[in-house]
């Protein structure tokens, strides 16, 4: 059984607390929070751990094998560092870190000291997007075209990071699991409505190798709650809808393909596929805890995770030239390889 310690317990911190208890390969023995009225709500809820306000405490107690770090993104770097550089296995929530040089030295702490850094890319745990990844990956599918993510909903507003921060990560890292490859690329504008510095809505476009093109819309704004992420192909198109909890995955037969000699016009013909609409059965399962026991098993078998700190720098290295693109209006960015 490994020994956690959470540091942080606001929404996400103690949804890790509840996840790890009903696990059975995990233990948390100690909290953390600088909000004690947060602590004492833990401590009511699970009385067997220990709260406090002084990270010291997780980080030097010899009983805690791994920490989990929930809390506020700018605060991920220091409390990571610590972490790793104190012996202990470290999950720490996306992203990484708010700077692409204090992520790389991130990773080759973790390095230095033999211990497993994993950052929470949730979605890459979700049954739904791993069903999609064996679908596109199959020939039946085809070329892939594009793919289109939509991330919005009327808040919750935060106060460390924009909406590009807080919602993309999640759809870059995505992406880039389904391509098996990153973004060259970045082009983006966003609008702040709400304070002037801090972007609520983004629009982004990335650009893959093979021309294959993504985009991406998130917003704290739009009162429609949507999570869709769209994946069209050359024979199939497949839609993803988090909030549909009957069938958050269906694979469209139809697709649009050119056969015959493109270079001689009137030799080549537009191939128009239409088909069934599928919707297949998947396993229901909680991505977080997927994600913790996924966390766990590296640490038993000394294997790299999928979502590791090269995953983590990756969507931290995008989100940086996102942000050098929105200060030029959409000027396309080059992502460093």
């Amino acid at each position: 059984m490994v020994r956690i310690g959470v540091i942080g317990c606001g929404y996400w911190g103690i949804n890790y607390i509840r996840a790890c208890h009903e696990l059975e390969q995990t233990k948390v023995v100690r909290v953390c929070d600088i909000n004690d009225a947060r602590l004492r709500i833990i401590h009511k809820r699970f009385p067997y751990v220990f709260p406090t306000s002084r990270v010291e405490d997780l980080i030097n107690d010899p009983e805690i094998d791994a920490i989990i770090i929930a809390t506020e993104a700018e605060s991920h770097y220091t409390i990571t560092k610590t972490a790793l550089a104190n012996g202990k296995h470290t999950l720490v929530e996306k992203p990484l870190s708010t700077n692409i040089e204090h992520a790389k030295e991130l990773i080759l702490l973790a390095e230095k000291s033999r211990r497993t850094l994993m950052v929470g890319h949730t979605f890459l745990y979700n049954a739904s997007i791993n069903k999609i990844k064996e679908y596109i990956t199959q020939d039946s599918f085809g070329a892939i075209y594009y793919l289109h993510a939509t991330r919005t909903h009327l808040g919750l507003i935060r106060n460390d990071v924009n909406a590009i921060w807080d919602l993309a990560p999640h759809d870059i890292a995505v992406f880039s699991y389904f391509l098996g490859t990153n973004p060259l690329w970045v082009s983006a504008v966003g609008g702040c409505f709400l304070k002037d510095t801090k972007p609520d809505v983004g629009f982004i476009s990335l650009g893959y190798p093979n021309n294959v093109i993504g985009n991406i819309h998130v917003s704290w704004v739009n009162s429609n709650k949507v999570r869709e992420i769209v994946v069209v192909g050359s024979k199939k198109r497949v839609v993803f809808d988090d909030l549909n909890n009957l069938e958050s995955v269906r694979i469209y037969e139809k697709g649009a393909e050119i056969s015959g000699d493109v270079n001689n016009y009137g030799e080549f013909q537009l191939q128009l596929r239409d088909g069934d609409i599928i919707s297949p059965r998947i396993e229901t399962s909680e991505p977080l805890k997927n994600q913790i026991k996924h966390f766990v098993s590296c640490l038993e078998k000394n294997t790299i995770p999928l979502s590791d700190g090269q995953s983590g720098l990756m969507v931290v290295k995008v989100l940086a030239a996102i942000e050098r693109s929105l200060q030029k209006r959409g000027v396309p960015e080059e992502i460093p390889q």
